[in-house]
């Protein structure tokens, strides 16, 4: 634990700096980098990281020795302001805020305006001259203070809020004058004594050390244990706590509050982004109560301000600039103008669209700001999802409801839910749900988490709503005047409609339009940018990425999205269309070889016909067709009528197609007949194959391509069966004659499954080609688990950390990376240029990519959408292996 418990930051001096992040968080890093580099920030001190686990240590108490460096670092602020905490005649009020060292929007507490009370109420009307200023600031204290430290519900405050404005006339908080303000306050201390059962404090350091524990102790609430959860952040790290000096936006027309961007968080345009409220505080904008106005342009409903405070808005976008150069990176501001002068009070690296993400990290290169390696880091490998989904057609005919703002892009259709709750309930049930809200707040975290989109009546594009949307990538429209939750009923008007919980709508949140129904969607479209951050990625990788893909669909689309080559083709997905899965089942109910062979012959033509569209959809890439599979009691119906129907077509009796059936029945058919151990059984099988694979070589070389087949034995645990194996396919190939040297270059090979096969993988490669490690069956069999069965109980595992993560979605290094490992080292000493692979769906998860980066293996396969998010990662792996 460092012994400085309190740095202090002011007057162009500070004790911190950009780099303490782990001990000052990322706020209270910034805060004094700010103030060393010339920023206006107002004077404060931030109570370390450690301190927050020293507080819960000390069972949620601050320190003696604490408490008497927080009244040192009080004195040094009051000296710089020449003001006093707690003083009648010339008060100093102070925010706590939270700050955490990675970015946690909205999910702890803030406290504003510590260090009002009665006596400090008279000071701050004389000196600021402004009676409403004074008392709206004091009702806004013991609201929040009642909320968050004393833990009364929101709720009881809105209710005597809405009784004042009511008996007051107007419908805004800004519209209530002075004596209503005034009238609030007795009445919220009423709501806290009542509902927290103890009387609002007025002694200014009390409220002070309660504030600050309150901030501590949000570090541990459960939307920010979800949210840490969900972002990988370690419980261990804690928050700090900034004490900063009280600027106010809501002193008059020449004060204001916002938040600014230096770039749009949506696309990544280097243009003027941001929105503000004239006299107002600082929460006001992010919380969605009062629709912002825009920071720049001029013209519209609302004055910008840039029109309205021309020489403040210079300044700000002065200041902006600097901020950005100095970070280099986009910044996400928040601001105070007190009577003409701008005050920052916090910068940060500002969340984005993964669209975003890419076009800045690709112009700050062209830029000179960051260099390439830099700029692959900006990207996680895993937002990549977000830009390869469809969007909207354009073409559609749609029907619009209503329009709000363009709060996070990409489309969405889902069943209108109305509470968090009620998405997480409904997206358990596999049901997708688009979260309507009057506005959202930190304590919808899991709902938003679990719906497809986010719609808000309130709020603009830097709400609650539209920062957490845009982090984790979700469609939003936000500040939707035209929607109407009704409280307590499951209703909801849009435009001039009402529609129930249930009802489907579509959100377009690339121009926040809100669509009655689902609509039409087309394929997402690869910005330049994307193009050249993959490019980028690609040069910098080790690693190939290849693709799993069954169908010339699915390889082309692979082959757009980067993939070089098909590490796994399915063979067993091709023999359920149409009339092919009627063949299989004739053949399977064959009675002996040749009526087997006659089945097989259907089935021919249509693997030679799919094989075909492969190869020609990767032309000049590597094809890996995996032979037959799975038992053959997968490809036979279930249902009594299905049955039946199976019995009249062959022309057999229902008994017979039983028989064949019960014959088939395998205790545990994954660890069965299966794999090679069919080829070996049915050879007739493994030959149709072969010559299915042999045949469309041929034809794509007729048609003046290249094609590269590969032909992958599964299940392989004893040496002798992929000997066997390749003994057929070569006799297959030399059957071709003269025309066989054209088909030399198809490797024989095998997969990786089974534990077995990794401790004699040097015996396998005599025999093979190359190798591939399917990983998730390898970790089946290394684990003893099932895929299809962990659900029961893995949870609880995960949640108790007997297991740090899922292994079927990241790959266990300790155990199925020890098999990897020792299959390879004995592979290449026997072939050492034999070429080895990973075609589980861990070859497209960021943290597995990372770790084979480290190992012999070529190349990783996966599905295609993940694609690039594997080329990324693989980038991202020789990088920091590099560093």
């Amino acid at each position: 634990m460092s012994e400085t418990r309190v740095y202090c930051f002011g007057n162009g001096r500070a004790d911190g700096d950009g780099s303490m992040k782990a001990l000052l968080g990322g706020k209270g890093a910034n805060l004094a980098e700010m103030t060393r580099i010339g920023i206006p920030v107002p004077p404060g001190f931030t109570i370390t990281t450690a301190e927050c686990l020293a507080f819960e240590q000390a069972g949620k108490r601050l320190s003696d020795a604490l408490e008497a460096d927080i009244d040192a670092a009080l004195r040094g602020v009051e000296a710089i302001l020449d003001a006093r905490f707690g003083d009648a005649s010339s008060p100093l009020l102070v925010s706590v805020r939270s700050g955490a060292r990675a970015s946690m929007p909205g999910m702890m507490d803030t406290v504003l305006n510590v260090g009002l009370n009665d006596a400090t109420l008279a000071g701050l009307i004389a000196q600021s001259g402004d009676a409403r200023f004074a008392y709206d600031s004091y009702r806004r204290f013991v609201q929040m203070f009642g909320n968050v430290v004393l833990g009364v519900d929101h709720y009881y405050f809105e209710e005597e809020l809405y009784a004042v404005k009511q008996a007051a006339g107007v419908r805004e908080d800004h519209e209530l004058d002075a004596d209503a303000l005034a009238s609030l306050i007795p009445r919220f201390k009423a709501a806290v004594a009542t509902h927290a059962n103890t009387a609002f404090p007025e002694e200014p350091r009390e409220q002070l050390r309660a504030a600050i524990g309150a901030v501590f102790a949000s570090w541990h609430n459960d939307r920010a244990a979800f949210y840490r959860e969900r972002e990988g952040i370690p419980h261990a790290w804690g928050t700090a706590v900034n004490v900063q000096a009280m600027v106010f936006g809501n002193l008059g027309a020449d004060c204001a509050t916002g938040v600014a961007f230096t770039r749009d968080p949506a696309t990544g345009e280097r243009v003027r982004y941001g929105e503000f409220l004239p006299n107002a505080q600082g929460e006001d904008v992010v919380a969605g109560i009062r629709t912002p106005q825009p920071l720049a342009g001029f013209g519209g409903e609302k004055p910008s301000l840039e029109a309205s405070m021309p020489e403040a808005f210079a300044e700000l976008m002065a200041i902006e600039d600097r901020l950005e150069q100095h970070y280099r990176d986009m910044q996400d501001i928040e601001f105070t103008i007190q009577r003409g002068r701008v005050w920052i009070l916090q910068t940060r690296n500002g969340k984005r669209t993964t669209k975003a993400a890419v076009q800045i990290a690709v112009d700050m290169v062209g830029e000179g700001l960051i260099e390439k390696a830099e700029a692959l880091s900006r990207v996680a490998p895993q937002q990549l999802d977000e830009l390869l989904h469809p969007a909207i057609d354009p073409d559609a005919t749609i029907d619009v409801l209503a329009r709000g703002l363009a709060a996070s892009p990409g489309a969405a259709t889902g069943a209108i839910v109305l509470t968090a709750e009620r998405a997480e309930a409904e997206a358990a049930q596999g049901r997708d749900v688009i979260l309507v809200r009057t506005e959202t707040t930190p304590e919808d975290i899991r709902g938003m988490t679990a719906a497809r989109g986010v719609l808000t009546a309130r709020g603009g594009i830097t709400s609650h709503a539209a920062v957490v949307a845009r982090q984790m990538g979700k469609c939003c429209v936000a500040g939707c005047h035209a929607v109407v939750v009704h409280r307590g009923e499951p209703l909801v008007t849009i435009g001039e409609e009402t529609f129930r919980e249930g009802d489907i709508i579509t959100l377009d949140g690339s121009r926040g339009l809100v669509i009655r129904g689902a609509t039409p969607r087309v394929p997402a479209q690869m910005t330049p940018a994307f193009e050249t951050l993959m490019q980028w990625a690609d040069d910098a990788a080790r690693l190939g990425v290849w693709t799993n893909a069954d169908h010339a669909k699915d390889a082309t689309l692979a082959r757009s999205f980067g993939a070089t080559g098909i590490g796994l083709v399915r063979t067993e997905h091709m023999f359920f269309e149409g009339e092919r899965i009627n063949a299989m089942r004739e053949m399977i109910l064959a009675g002996n070889e040749a009526a087997r062979r006659k089945a097989l012959m259907q089935l021919q033509p249509y693997q030679t016909e799919d094989f075909l569209g492969l190869l020609q959809a990767m032309d000049g890439l590597p094809v890996t067709v995996r032979l037959l599979d799975p038992p053959l009691h997968e490809f036979l119906p279930t249902r009594i009528e299905d049955l039946e129907d199976l019995a009249a077509r062959l022309r057999i009796t229902l008994d017979e197609v039983r028989r064949v059936v019960d014959s088939l029945h395998e205790s545990n058919p994954m660890l069965g007949h299966r794999g090679c151990r069919l080829g070996l059984s049915y050879p007739e099988i493994y030959e149709m194959q072969a010559r299915a694979i042999f045949d469309a070589t041929l034809a794509a070389q007729d048609a003046g391509g290249t094609p590269r087949a590969r032909i992958m034995v599964p299940l392989v645990s004893i040496p002798e069966e992929l000997a066997q194996v390749r003994i057929l396919l070569e006799s297959v190939r030399a059957s071709y004659g003269e025309r066989a040297s054209r088909l030399a270059d198809v490797a024989i090979g095998t997969m990786i499954e089974l534990p077995r096969a990794c401790l004699l993988a040097d015996k396998i490669a005599a025999h093979a080609d190359f190798l591939s490690f399917g990983t998730n069956d390898l970790t089946q069999t290394t684990y003893g688990l099932s895929r299809d069965d962990v659900s029961s109980f893995l949870p609880a595992y995960l949640a108790r950390q007997t297991m740090p993560h899922d292994p079927f979605v990241v790959l266990d290094a300790d155990g199925v990376g020890a098999l990897i490992l020792t299959a390879c080292e004995k592979a290449r000493a026997v072939n050492p240029e034999i070429s080895i692979g990973i075609c589980g769906e861990h070859g497209g998860e960021p943290r597995s990519v990372a770790w084979v980066h480290g190992t012999p293996v070529d190349y990783v396969s996966c599905s295609p959408y993940r694609v690039p998010v594997a080329r990324l990662a693989a980038a991202q792996a020789s990088g920091q292996a590099r560093s």
